[in-house]
């Protein structure tokens, strides 16, 4: 049975009061979309307001891959992954079988000494350590001595189309009779009147939303958007990196790919985090990126070198770990970019914006290059925080919220 739409909606307008929305959410990337599906699925009146075209390259959920993974060192995220996943099949099942996840085992490695790849390892679900490494996958990994090797075959590991995933819960959210505008961009966010209250959403254009509450979830822009509208300030510093394509040396491409069953892939090569998903959307090319890259305005950066030496670092993981199957010399074939909304410590921020707004306005930002699969946990996470005032989804998965509130930065910003 579905849950009842925001009681605070209800109570309003028992009282006389109108709002154009139930609920307004502020960014239409994948935490967006998601979070507009969520709360539409209940019967809440949605709005989704997105600030470029919608499925646009300027932020952190374009593009035709993402891993999903549960092989965390931090216990408090497998239970959001897992929760995900059963959303991205249940997304999956209430478009009509439409699919933007493959399946893929997990590979996950890193040196034996390191406290955080075992840690990842024994979190990760089905995740068995293999001595035979050499003889997998047409022998494309070379394992230093010393090192840890864990595959896991039932983990819910693979890879997710990112720009089909956030057409497909927009799309979703719409049916479920959500509103969504693009190219309309929100510069500010505003108590309603007292008599009323709720929020007043306002766009550069000079349209005015009234709703009973507002999801933010604007990626890069979030500390921009939370310092103008709330006096907040939020350490999350947009990186720019580079989303790298490689060519497969010749003779080997059928062997890297999701068909023949070649994995997502992890690996710590201290100081660095390497990640991979198999050659899938460019055949005889596979995607090998490196965690990370410089801190850029996202409103001014470069978009063709600002990787900084991204491409370099990973070119030497490729020359030590994968020589005889993947090509380096001359860099990898194609290079797009893409961005970070990275917190001090990598965690995400989920929480009311508080201030003058109390419980109105939740934010969701600062997903830190590892996000994307949440997705569609977030979502329903932030939905249920705005028009519940908890998130009871969250409770029953064993996914534990603390963490992710704003006040523990006050430590860094006194």
């Amino acid at each position: 049975m579905a849950a009842p739409a925001a009681p605070v909606a209800a109570a309003a307008a028992a009282a006389g009061h109108r709002f154009d929305f139930d609920v307004i959410v502020v960014g239409a990337g994948i935490m967006g979309s998601c979070a507009a599906h969520a709360a539409a699925s209940r019967g809440a009146r949605a709005l989704l307001l997105e600030r470029f075209d919608l499925l646009h390259g300027l932020g952190s959920s374009h593009g035709e891959s993402r891993t999903i993974r549960d092989a965390y060192p931090d216990a408090r995220y497998p239970p959001m992954v897992r929760l995900a996943a059963r959303l991205w099949a249940d997304a999956e099942a209430e478009s009509g079988g439409r699919r933007v996840l493959t399946p893929t085992p997990l590979l996950s490695l890193g040196p034996r000494s390191n406290a955080e790849v075992l840690a990842s390892i024994g979190n990760a679900a089905g995740a068995e350590e293999v001595d035979d490494l050499g003889a997998r996958w047409g022998g494309a990994f070379r394992v230093p001595e010393g090192w840890v090797a864990a595959v896991s075959e039932r983990g819910g590991s693979g890879v997710l189309n990112a720009t089909e995933a956030v057409k497909m819960f927009q799309e979703l959210a719409s049916k479920k009779g959500a509103v969504i505008r693009d190219n309309t961009e929100v510069v500010g966010i505003r108590r309603g009147p007292a008599e009323g209250g709720g929020v007043v959403v306002t766009t550069r254009a000079g349209e005015e939303f009234r709703g009973a509450k507002c999801v933010v979830t604007v990626g890069a822009w979030a500390s921009k958007l939370a310092k103008s509208v709330a006096g907040v300030d939020l350490p999350i510093q947009p990186l720019h990196t580079m989303v790298l394509y490689w060519r497969i040396k010749p003779g080997h491409e059928r062997e890297l790919t999701a068909e023949a069953g070649f994995p997502t892939f992890s690996s710590h090569w201290d100081p660095h985090h390497v990640y991979s998903t198999p050659s899938l959307e460019r055949p005889g090319m596979i995607k090998i990126n490196f965690h990370g890259g410089p801190p850029c305005d996202p409103d001014s950066r470069d978009f063709v070198s600002g990787g900084g030496d991204v491409a370099e670092q990973v070119a030497q993981w490729i020359d030590e770990f994968m020589p005889g199957h993947v090509e380096t010399a001359g860099g990898p074939v194609e290079s797009l970019p893409c961005m970070y909304s990275m917190t001090p410590d990598e965690d995400f921020v989920i929480d009311f914006l508080g201030g003058e707004f109390g419980e109105d306005v939740v934010i969701g930002a600062g997903f830190s290059g590892h996000g994307f699969k949440m997705g569609p946990a977030v979502g329903r996470i932030l939905a249920e925080m705005a028009m519940d005032g908890e998130a009871r989804t969250a409770a029953e998965a064993g996914v534990e919220l603390g963490h992710f509130r704003i006040n523990r930065f006050e430590p860094l910003l006194a």
